[in-house]
């Protein structure tokens, strides 16, 4: 893990969608925080160690579905598949699939494997997995915060990690997609996962903390940021409160805050490669660009 000093930042952004707004100052502790991605190496152990089940291979309840028949009601994942050509970018359904039988070890479906893909981020990973991981590795998911800041680097207000260019120099800093979306990969790996550490570590030592994977964090989503304010709050209601108004209409599955964007993120689709930009994902759901890493407090 890498020490990552305490401080005051900019959090946010005003330039690119509304539920980054609105800027303000936010005050992190000094924490500890994963250097790399939890990989499909580290899983494996702890899945090992534990007999741990993850909930794409569990058996789906139909309370939390409501409208899906019985017959779909099978476990699997969400599973990107590139399309032929030029499609309409408002309908996500395009390029993502249910797959029955898709999870970590299988993250494409049944006849996919990791073999040969130990140093990738382990996918197909729901909330309840990545913090039932953190809890047996003596950590926990990072904040929101935490990971906004961590991944600046130790700067402050540049659109993307790096710097205010999302390609300097025309060299890709992250694993993201190159391209036309969804259908025109140029890429270095391709429209998938990279090993951890291909790209440079950023000013702390972090690397893929932008692109590869977006990252679990801790934090309900909200449609905007929540200020800190300096009332007393019962944590705990609030908690409860969040929870309840973060699932989308109709859903009682609450949505967390994903962060750093990943290998699917593209200038003419999604410019969500920038420490700022957030993503929410309801807790039950598992797909092929979703990882996470972990923290523990100094």
């Amino acid at each position: 893990m890498v020490p990552i000093p305490g401080g005051t930042f900019r959090m946010g952004s005003e330039e690119f969608y509304p539920d980054e707004r609105p800027v303000h100052e936010r005050t992190v502790a000094g924490f500890l925080l994963d250097r790399h991605a939890v990989t499909n190496e580290d899983f494996a152990a702890f899945v090992e160690a534990t007999g741990y089940v993850t909930v794409a291979e569990r058996p789906m309840d139909a309370a939390d579905y409501p409208g899906v028949a019985a017959e779909d009601l099978v476990p699997g994942a969400l599973v990107f598949t590139p399309t032929p050509g030029p499609v309409d970018l408002a309908d996500w359904r395009q390029w993502w699939r249910w797959q029955p039988g898709a999870q970590w070890r299988h993250p494409e479906g049944p006849e996919s494997t990791i073999d040969g893909r130990m140093r990738h981020p382990v996918v197909q990973v729901a909330f309840e997995d990545a913090a039932a991981y953190a809890r047996w590795s003596g950590k926990r998911l990072p904040t929101e915060a935490e990971h906004e800041y961590a991944a600046r680097g130790g700067g402050d207000g540049a659109r993307f990690a790096w710097g205010d260019e999302p390609y300097p120099g025309d060299i890709p800093q992250a694993n993201t997609w190159i391209g036309r979306f969804p259908y025109d990969n140029r890429g270095r790996f391709g429209a998938g996962t990279a090993p951890v550490g291909s790209y440079p570590a950023n000013g702390y030592g972090l690397f893929d903390m932008i692109g590869n994977v977006w990252e679990w964090t801790s934090d309900y989503y909200t449609t905007r940021h929540l200020v800190p304010g300096r009332a007393p709050v019962d944590q705990g209601r609030r908690a409860g409160l969040l929870a309840t108004a973060s699932a989308e209409p109709g859903s009682r599955i609450p949505r967390r805050v994903l962060k750093g964007g990943s290998y699917l993120c593209s200038p003419d689709y999604c410019l969500r490669f920038r420490p700022a930009a957030r993503s929410p994902q309801a807790d039950d759901t598992a797909a092929t660009h979703i990882g996470f890493r972990c923290a523990r407090d100094a």
